[in-house]
């Protein structure tokens, strides 16, 4: 275990990740924006705290790799998750379940997802959107399809606070579904499909994806989500 940021980072490598546990296991991805969210929201925090966090954001890994010197770990992203997932449950005869996205990007990542694993078990949904908490409606159409395809694997792509208390709130009836792993990836999907380009790999390392992304959308919600990441410091 790695403390940093007021976080108990668990979730140090892949064996991590895939150890088997008794009942559901939640991953959280940590980024920037997560940190300030976990030190200003009791809710989000008690949820991170009772997950297994990985390092998401390239910013907090590199300032945990400085300050922890000597600690081992490594930084375990949403996007790149959702191909080692899909690679496991391949081999492993398992299946993989994608909640969210925007209806075409979900349904291309399924189709991505298929072609690079042949043997994949998959489905998805992508749900219409709405501000959480969901309706009783909207629960039991998401919960059905769950249900019904008794995935061992849930990537949830609703974006960050509703994503974690979406699978807090039905961590049970998840977990009756069959669910092993839940993740929350945010906007993964969009970018497994080809809607979104990543950043080039030289400046996902020097931590300069979300500025990436700003420039090529710039949209409102992205320059506020780079001040608020940007704050992270102030809880080192």
């Amino acid at each position: 275990m790695v403390k940093f940021a007021g976080i108990s980072f668990r979730g140090l490598t892949l064996d991590d990740v895939f150890l088997e546990r008794e009942g559901l296991t939640h991953i959280t991805t940590v980024n920037a924006a997560y940190i300030v969210t976990f030190n200003e929201d009791m809710r989000f925090r008690s949820i991170v705290n009772d997950s297994i966090a990985t390092f998401d954001g390239q910013a907090p890994y590199l300032v945990a790799k400085l300050l922890k010197n000597g600690a081992r770990f490594t930084k375990i992203s949403g996007s790149d998750l959702i191909y080692r997932i899909c690679e496991r449950a391949a081999h492993r005869g398992e299946r993989v379940f994608l909640l969210g996205g925007m209806p075409a990007s979900n349904a291309r990542s399924l189709e991505i997802l298929q072609m690079q694993n042949p043997n994949l078990m998959i489905a998805g949904f992508s749900p219409p959107l709405e501000p959480y908490p969901f309706s009783k409606k909207q629960n039991r159409a998401i919960l059905q399809r769950i249900r019904e395809f008794k995935p061992h694997y849930l990537l949830v792509g609703f974006g960050a606070r509703k994503q974690l208390y979406w699978i807090d709130d039905h961590r049970e009836a998840l977990t009756d579904a069959g669910v092993r792993l839940a993740v929350g990836v945010g906007g993964a999907f969009e970018m497994v499909s080809g809607r979104l380009k990543r950043a080039p790999h030289c400046l996902q390392l020097l931590g300069l994806e979300g500025i990436y992304r700003f420039l090529r959308q710039p949209e409102r919600f992205r320059l506020e989500r780079l001040i608020k990441s940007a704050r992270f410091l102030r809880y080192i």
